[in-house]
């Protein structure tokens, strides 16, 4: 897997302090995309042992809340091995910690994926620009849901971790 860069100290792409891991490759190419660079799954730079430690050694700073995965599509089916193990492993070393995904699939296409037992938070939907609402905490538009994964797999129903009445953590 590639990826493009690893922002620290983001609070822009999930809840508190975390760092954000944005990977190469997407196949959804939204119309107007931010991030139309990580389009190609070859762009970037090589994911390796040495990038994970770098990450989990982020993860040891009380302040930070998780990591957030970006991209490109986490879950495109170049990334989700690489992505999945990041997740576990981040959840075996720090499981105070959250780990938020976001995808251009919907829940239902990737729920049976293995890194959804390590997820906290997912959200999920294409960017759709005819949807596009600015005002909206940690999704661009409309159609976008940010998930509760451990409830929703606990009830095999959707439970949003935000709703327009309430932000919790």
């Amino acid at each position: 897997m590639n990826y493009m860069k690893i922002t620290k100290y983001d609070t822009a792409n999930g809840f508190g302090i975390r760092d954000v891991l944005w990977v190469s490759g997407c196949e959804h190419h939204c119309p107007e995309c931010h991030n139309q660079e990580t389009w190609d799954c070859s762009a970037g730079k090589e994911f390796t042992e040495n990038t994970l430690k770098e990450i989990l050694k982020d993860m040891d700073a009380p302040f930070r809340k998780g990591i957030t995965f970006s991209g490109g599509d986490p879950l495109h089916p170049n990334n989700r091995e690489t992505v999945t193990e990041v997740a576990r492993r981040v959840r075996e070393a720090h499981p105070e910690k959250s780990i938020w995904c976001y995808t251009g699939y919907r829940y239902d296409d990737v729920k049976e994926l293995d890194i959804m037992k390590y997820l906290d938070v997912l959200v999920d939907g294409r960017f759709i620009i005819a949807q596009k609402d600015m005002t909206l905490p940690y999704c661009g538009s409309k159609n976008q849901r940010v998930i509760d994964v451990p409830k929703t797999r606990e009830t095999g129903n959707i439970v949003l971790w935000w709703t327009p009445q309430t932000v919790t953590n």
